[in-house]
């Protein structure tokens, strides 16, 4: 995951023309709200997912599949799973966890509490899963991304050697949610 990426110039960008002071609010994800998701992934984030695997989040982890609106228009989103599997900071612990797969806010929106407030309402969500823990694959590169995440209490766990399909290094960050 690759969160808050400004877009590069090969990738489509979204229409912004909407006022970045208006007020923002967090909700459930809806079907119809797919088009305007993927149009927000694509202008930021290098990773990219097919339909039908936003469909399949949806479906499995409603209430972790988020999106940020303001003025009636999608502005970010948060999408995760909820797995079992080891834990990222206890040696051999095996555990219900929530993976934040992808998250994104439109630039124009970065630094006005939309991301954290999506993260935020997503660990909400895991803790209804029963998750214990949270974690998330963020770029080396990504300062701003990085930033947040530390802001929200999550800790680097790991680095993950050329994690990404440019060869990128990703760092494993977890914030214990039990």
């Amino acid at each position: 995951m690759d969160p808050l990426r400004f877009p590069s110039s090969t990738k489509p960008r979204m229409s912004e023309n909407i006022n970045p002071n208006e007020p923002f609010e967090v909700r459930l994800f809806k079907p119809s709200d797919l088009n305007q998701v993927t149009t927000i992934n694509l202008s930021c984030l290098p990773e990219n997912y097919h339909q039908a695997f936003y469909h399949i989040l949806h479906y499995r982890f409603p209430k972790t599949f988020l999106v940020a609106t303001a003025s009636r228009k999608i502005i970010g989103y948060i999408m995760c799973r909820i797995e079992r599997g080891f834990s990222e900071t206890q040696r051999l612990k095996l555990l219900k966890k929530g993976h934040i797969v992808s998250l994104a806010v439109l630039p124009n929106y970065r630094g006005r509490g939309v991301g954290k407030a999506l993260v935020a309402k997503a660990v909400k969500g895991m803790k209804e899963y029963d998750a214990k823990e949270s974690y998330l694959e963020v770029r080396v590169s990504n300062q701003a991304a990085i930033n947040l995440y530390k802001k929200l209490e999550f800790h680097t766990a790991r680095r993950k050697e050329a994690y990404y399909k440019d060869g990128e290094d990703a760092y494993i960050m977890t914030k214990d949610i039990a």
